[in-house]
């Protein structure tokens, strides 16, 4: 029996699933358990049985449904059959129950990745550009990844369509996380540390803004134990590093000029003053209007450019109200839209290539969203809707065209020329290498689907949106929370089952409030079918195990787009 292993909203859908090794001849009934009293709190039907033959041929599976019971308490789910009984991990409901439960352990993560052990400070105040002895003060940021103290804006540039989103994003997830809720956060006594965490990776920006107005990539460790053998690099395939450190849109410098311009907006300053942060994006933006094509790789704009830049100029110009940031978000907004396909899904080149995204698939719906959170003009509106309607109508429809019990998100993907629905990202890819679980996706398309719902399909209750978006984006967060069949919470320190502590050097390494990588296709399937979860892989089990900053970044964004007041972004 699988089930979300930490809380549930009261006003959000919820369910579990059961699995049996035998056919059923019959339906039969499961019970919500009281766990302070041991009464039961509510009783359902168990769904017609369906099966997932590219995951475990034979099986049957089973959801049970307690979306309308709401009381608050810590439950169990119960099944009995054929003489014995079948009981799950214990779970909250409550109002607001996951926000509660984990913003904190999340803040806390975050503290814990700084990149502020001595000897990185000292390395870090003068650290060495890749090919030449200049030295840049790059202190301050978050180390990466469990197994990784490298600190990344971004990475795979390479491969130009892979570009996740690193510190820039985490940095802009908490600014909105804190605007959303300001209420819960000082009840909860958050809101000042997750404000002192935002100034931080803003603070860590300003630095890596260079005097030419660009922002440098990556420092990367090669995981060496001496910190001072970092430097700041571009990074192509298997750890070959180059000059090519400077940040194109895609490669995190659009969500750095994002973050800046909207954390400016505070008024607060940390290490740098408010207006500082400003006058760095606006910079840093100038600077790629006229040099973003020369820093990516390709030559060419694709659309995690566009996306990065609608960020970019979105924030800017609610930030100063200046016509030239009206124009250019404009202009980005009109280029997504012209990437949506009759199909639902977009394109990332101006070819045949679908966009699929192993950590940022929800991002071009949150940027529309926020673009539409201060363009009025109705004809722009319009276009910017039709597209996150399609998007989100795409986003049901693929996942929901097979049987698929857990409600995992699935993607189109080009595989050897061919245009591909499946569970996860193929292995074969061109990156050359890079694949791993994607807790991030689906924490992105669960944010997606709240906040662009709320705007093309609003409705009463379910967070404000119509009830198959939010059980869609309910199941994502359940899965991270442990609702998957290796019934592990992805969730560290919190749930029944964990994923093993990973060690890293200057001391870090796994953290309660961290979320890791999670499930994949199976290993050696080049198209990524199947599926797969391993705790041990001869020093490739990170691609399972190992924490990663996006992940609690993008889980962060939608608890707190959850927890928001439905009206709050109309």
């Amino acid at each position: 029996m699988y089930v979300n292993q930490i809380a549930f909203d009261s006003n959000g859908p919820k369910s579990g699933v059961v699995q049996f090794d035998s056919k059923l001849t019959k339906a039969f009934a499961f019970e919500l358990v009281n766990i302070a009293t041991g009464r039961v709190a509510h009783t359902g039907m168990l769904s017609e049985p369906e099966t997932i033959s590219d995951w475990a041929p034979g099986k049957l599976f089973f959801q049970a449904n307690f979306s309308a019971f709401r009381v608050a308490g810590k439950y169990r789910l119960r099944i009995k059959y054929a003489g014995a009984v079948y009981t799950s991990s214990p779970f909250e409901i409550g109002e607001h129950a996951v926000a509660k439960r984990t913003l904190s352990a999340i803040i806390h993560y975050y503290n814990k990745q700084r990149a502020n052990t001595p000897g990185e400070l000292a390395a870090d105040a003068k650290m060495q550009l890749f090919g030449s002895n200049d030295k840049v003060d790059l202190r301050g940021g978050w180390c990466d990844a469990s197994g990784d103290v490298s600190k990344y804006f971004s990475h795979l540039a390479y491969a130009n369509y892979f570009s996740p989103q690193q510190i820039p994003l985490v940095t802009w997830s908490m600014v909105s996380a804190d605007e959303a809720i300001p209420g819960l956060l000082k009840k909860w006594n958050l809101k000042d540390s997750l404000e002192t965490e935002a100034l931080y990776g803003a603070d860590y920006m300003m630095r890596a803004l260079s005097k030419d107005d660009y922002f440098y990539m990556i420092v990367f460790s090669y995981f060496n134990k001496d910190p001072n053998a970092r430097r700041v690099v571009g990074l192509l395939a298997n750890s070959v590093t180059t000059n090519q450190y400077q940040c194109a849109f895609r490669e995190g410098g659009g969500m750095a000029i994002a973050a800046l311009a909207r954390i400016s907006q505070w008024k607060k300053d940390g290490d740098f003053t408010s207006a500082q942060y400003l006058d760095g994006a606006k910079r840093a933006f100038a600077h790629l209007l006229a040099n973003n094509t020369k820093y990516d790789d390709d030559g060419k704009e694709n659309i995690i450019d566009d996306y990065c830049a609608l960020m970019a100029a979105t924030e800017l110009w609610i930030a100063t109200d200046e016509e030239q940031y009206r124009t250019e978000a404009r202009k980005r907004a009109a280029n997504l839209n012209g990437r949506m396909t009759a199909a639902g899904y977009f394109l990332s080149n101006d070819a045949n290539r679908p966009y699929f995204h192993a950590s940022d698939a929800g991002l071009p719906v949150v940027a529309l969203t926020r673009y539409l959170s201060k363009e009025k003009e109705e004809t722009y509106r319009v276009s910017a809707l039709k597209t996150i309607k399609q998007a989100l109508d795409y986003n049901l429809a693929v996942t929901n065209r097979i049987s698929n019990p857990f409600g995992y998100a699935r993607q189109s993907f080009l595989f050897k020329g061919k245009v591909k629905d499946g569970f996860f990202i193929p292995h074969e890819n061109e990156t050359g290498w890079w694949w791993q679980g994607e807790n991030a996706r689906l924490g992105s398309l669960a944010t997606a689907a709240v906040v662009g719902g709320r705007l093309v399909y609003p409705a009463e209750g379910n967070w404000g949106i119509k009830a198959t978006l939010a059980d869609y984006a309910e199941r994502q967060l359940s899965w991270i929370m442990g609702c998957n069949p290796y019934d592990m919470s992805f969730i560290y320190g919190f749930g029944k089952n964990n994923v093993p502590y990973m060690a890293s050097n200057y001391g870090h390494g796994s953290e309660r409030g961290g979320i890791s990588n999670g499930v994949t296709g199976k290993d050696g399937c080049a198209d990524g079918s199947g599926i797969d979860f391993k705790r041990e892989a001869a020093g490739n089990e990170w691609r399972w195990t190992e924490q990663w900053i996006p992940h609690a970044a993008w889980f962060l964004q939608a608890v707190a787009a959850m927890a928001q007041p439905v009206d709050a972004n109309k």
